[in-house]
């Protein structure tokens, strides 16, 4: 099936100034839910200081309909309703323009999706009924941008994952260190950021944020000296919008003693694996059988299939199995296992979700608050004087590099919930999808069997008699997954 090719609409009034409604949460927010989709971003669509009286005449805006005829695009995703069009007639007239190219229209906001039988329902009655009338947005100016300016670039910030602040000294956080230890311990194990990452989020391990690790992340502390006892300050400056991060020369790092995490040789061992990883431009060889990777014996040794025996062994146990006796066996066990969801436990495991996940983004939304308020406390302060610059520096640095955080994990919460609220919405299409991947899978490239295997399986276990599949989750509908295993029982020794 082709990969649905996506335009992001962005339109950014003069007064959209609040951090909310900023034009880079709005993309950032969109380009999660496309992720989460497997869909491709050809496209943004800005238009800049643009009143809803002149959206369809922007050349934007133009550029983005002749996409849309020329099949360039064949989907539009935007924040809200309001945003693309200023009343029901400019919508209707986008609806009618999209139809005719059998394009569809995706609003985050109001959970709409036309791509889905829900969505295109919601969108009709929705856009038949109201009015929508252009979003005034109270703006307010950032106190803290002057401030900023007169005191220069920041050379401190939030300490990093292991570490807290203490009167004013870097002393570790008997918490977080033992977490901070294990991504190395961890990695040696592994050798695959990716891997060492899911290790630590299946172990239920979070970042300081709340989020799961990412191999971005978990690269950044493992290359972080910190750890070692060598705290660097000073030595990274952003590209802007938050895209981009890039060492400064050496000549201006500040570096400081600090308790360490990690052996001085520990580090270095991890940091050394990294540089040749890096060298190598690859993070290992391509898989060339279906599950490798996946297999192993029951003494805990992993199975390899050797040269050109087309089998898979264990060279302590010599337990084997043919790979395509093992593939046919896996792809039997998926389809019991698709066929085994019901509609209903999806619904009611999704509802739950949607719910635990809003909580999550409403307690994110509640410290971002709080720590707004603190920020222009301090900024007040500061001003009346009651702070000297470096106490304010000592309280503010800290606070943004943690405000900075949670504006990126917002957008990414809230697309996790659109994902998921209109996946619920359709909820019917979505199963029938799920329990058609079984007769799909004839026809689907080695590159994407290989995709849903890396998704879905968790380990499998070979023994003399036996087999033990087990899934961690289904793709498309992750909130139904259930972690699981089955006993395969042998009829396909050789």
């Amino acid at each position: 099936m082709e990969t649905k090719r996506i335009g992001i609409f962005i339109r950014v009034s003069t007064e959209m100034q609040v951090q909310d409604e900023s034009p880079e949460h709005h993309e950032q927010r969109a380009r999660y839910y496309v992720n989460a989709k497997n869909w491709q971003v050809m496209e943004v669509y800005k238009l800049d200081a643009v009143s809803g009286k002149s959206v369809m005449q922007h050349p934007e805006t133009k550029r983005m309909i002749a996409d849309v005829k020329s099949g360039h695009i064949n989907g539009l995703v935007f924040s809200k309703l309001a945003r693309l069009a200023r009343n029901t007639i400019e919508l209707l007239e986008f609806s009618n323009i999209f139809r005719a190219s059998g394009a569809d229209l995706i609003s985050l906001a109001e959970s709409i999706d036309t791509s889905t039988p829900a969505g295109r329902l919601f969108y009709t009655v929705i856009a038949a009924m109201a009015e929508w009338e252009r979003e005034e947005i109270s703006s307010r100016v950032a106190a803290s941008v002057p401030i900023r300016a007169k005191m220069g670039k920041p050379l401190g910030g939030q300490a990093s994952f292991g570490y807290q602040w203490v009167d004013k000294e870097l002393v570790i956080n008997e918490q977080e260190a033992p977490v901070r230890k294990l991504m190395y311990e961890l990695f040696l194990k592994y050798q695959r950021k990716f891997s060492t990452a899911k290790a630590l989020n299946d172990a239920g391990y979070r970042t300081r944020n709340g989020s799961k690790f990412t191999a971005t992340s978990l690269s950044r502390l493992l290359r972080d000296s910190s750890a070692k006892g060598e705290r660097r300050a000073n030595y990274t400056k952003s590209l802007g919008d938050g895209k981009a991060w890039v060492i400064k020369p050496e000549s201006e790092w500040v570096v400081m003693p600090c308790p360490p995490v990690v052996s001085p040789e520990l580090w270095q061992q991890v940091n050394s694996l990294l540089d040749i990883q890096e060298k190598k431009k690859s993070p290992g060889p391509k898989a060339v059988y279906l599950l490798s990777g996946f297999v192993k014996c029951t003494c805990g040794k992993p199975m390899y299939v050797y040269h050109t025996s087309k089998v898979y062994a264990c060279a302590k146990c010599r337990h084997r199995i043919a790979v395509a006796d093992l593939d046919e066996i896996f792809q039997v066990y998926l389809k019991e296992y698709l066929e085994s969801i019901e509609v209903s436990s999806y619904i009611t495991e999704t509802e739950s979700e949607i719910e635990q996940k809003q909580a999550l983004l409403e307690s994110t939304r509640k410290e971002r608050a709080r720590l707004q308020r603190n920020i222009d406390a301090w900024i007040d302060m500061r001003s009346e004087q009651e702070l000297s610059k470096e106490q304010f520096a000592e309280k503010y640095r800290p606070a943004e590099e943690r405000l900075n955080q949670l504006d990126k994990q917002l957008p990414m919460l809230e697309a996790e919930i659109d994902v998921y609220t209109i996946q619920l919405l359709s909820s019917d299409t979505i199963m029938q999808d799920v329990h058609n991947l079984y007769s799909q899978w004839g026809v689907m490239t080695f590159e994407q069997k290989r995709s849903i295997v890396e998704t879905v399986v968790s380990s499998i276990t070979i023994g003399k008699e036996d087999i033990d599949i087990t899934l961690a989750y289904i793709p498309q509908t992750p909130l139904n997954a259930k972690k699981g295993s089955h006993n395969v029982m042998d009829s396909y020794w050789r």
